[in-house]
């Protein structure tokens, strides 16, 4: 049985992704081992086919955090046994792939962004220059890489010389929709943090005559909430913080509109596929998100969305004013989410996955 080992600084208990990866991998028979970050509200995770470890740190943030977590990641790996190391994002990969190849570990890049293009980093010249040398100098020694969309496949085969291949972040259960959708919400799930458009969307939320619920928590936890009870939308809005995994499909089928306002900060964002666009089609969910190439590209084919071609209160008011006025303009979208989501399961995703790992 082979072993592989899958590193991200991140909590495990709300990482779907890795969730799904590790589980198909151990199915197909590897042994599988997820390793990540333990935070003082971190809690296990309910699971039987593949392993976890958590690493706890002293400091939670900064190039002090960073540097820590891959110190005590090296020697965590120096001790461990594995055939594969898999290294997801920028973050992990350097103590991944030097104990991968002290070890003759096969080394798999996984790109869950464009970790360089970030908005906490493309802003930061020196902190920008650092990660963009680890890239190129690590990168192209994987045996392995793919990461979320095809737009950024194609740069990163281009820029680093290996071919990227493309698995999705898509749902692995098909969710059964909650009808009628007239009772619902707006819904925004994902991190509070910069760059998302929430700031626009509160303001919005002033002349909108509907709910709006918001999953998940990040940096501007604490700030968006302020926000919400200057604008006195205290009625209107609700933080409900992290959801787990397994709560989550209901929560989003019981939405009126799905939210993706990502603003145009960097090339991650700019080319980005998220999970939520999927997970809102398998709810049935019309959604808005912005003009970007891997939306517009989905939405040529699948008319699931209404797409921006800018952020604003206003722009946000008009299109969800605009959907509340033209009842057949918003089930063409219904319709829509139900044609398409045949086409973008886990199931579909996972068979691609299992390709690539066995060819290595």
């Amino acid at each position: 049985m082979k072993r592989i080992i899958a590193t991200v600084t991140n909590d495990l208990t709300f990482d779907r992704r890795m969730q799904r990866i590790c589980r198909t991998l151990a199915a197909d028979g590897y042994d599988v081992m997820l390793v990540g970050r333990e935070l003082d509200n971190s809690k296990m995770l309910e699971i039987e086919e593949y392993k976890q470890y958590r690493l706890k740190c002293r400091f939670n943030k900064g190039k002090l955090f960073y540097i820590e977590f891959n110190l005590r990641l090296f020697f965590y790996l120096l001790g461990r046994k594995a055939d594969i190391v898999c290294a997801v994002d920028l973050d992990t990969i350097v103590p991944a792939f030097v104990i991968g190849k002290w070890k003759g570990w096969k080394k798999v890049y996984d790109a869950h962004e464009y970790f360089s293009e970030v908005p906490e980093v493309v802003n930061r010249p020196r902190v920008k220059q650092t990660w963009e040398w680890v890239a190129d100098k690590f990168i192209p020694k994987a045996d392995l890489a793919y990461t979320v969309g095809p737009a950024l496949a194609g740069i990163f085969t281009q820029r680093y010389g290996i071919s990227f291949h493309t698995i999705r972040n898509v749902p692995d259960v098909v969710v059964k929709p909650i009808i009628p959708k007239e009772t619902g919400y707006l819904l925004y799930q994902g991190a509070l943090n910069k760059g998302r458009g929430l700031e626009a969307l509160l303001e919005a939320m002033q002349h909108l005559d509907i709910k709006l619920k918001i999953a998940g928590e990040g940096d501007l936890s604490i700030e968006l909430r302020k926000m919400t009870t200057h604008l006195g939308l205290q009625h209107k809005v609700e933080f409900l913080g992290f959801v787990k995994p397994i709560d989550l499909p209901k929560l989003t089928a019981g939405a009126w509109l799905g939210l993706n306002l990502l603003e145009n900060m960097g090339l991650s964002y700019y080319y980005s596929l998220a999970n939520k666009c999927f997970d809102y089609i398998q709810a049935e969910v019309p959604a808005v998100h912005m003009d970007f190439p891997e939306y517009r590209a989905l939405v040529e084919k699948y008319p699931v969305a209404v797409l921006l071609k800018e952020l604003s209160p206003e722009a946000i008011i008009d299109v969800v004013q605009h959907l509340q006025r033209e009842r057949d303009a918003y089930s063409e979208l219904i319709v829509a989410c139900r044609n398409a989501k045949s086409s973008f399961t886990w199931q579909i995703e996972a068979g691609n996955l299992l390709k690539l790992y066995r060819g290595i």
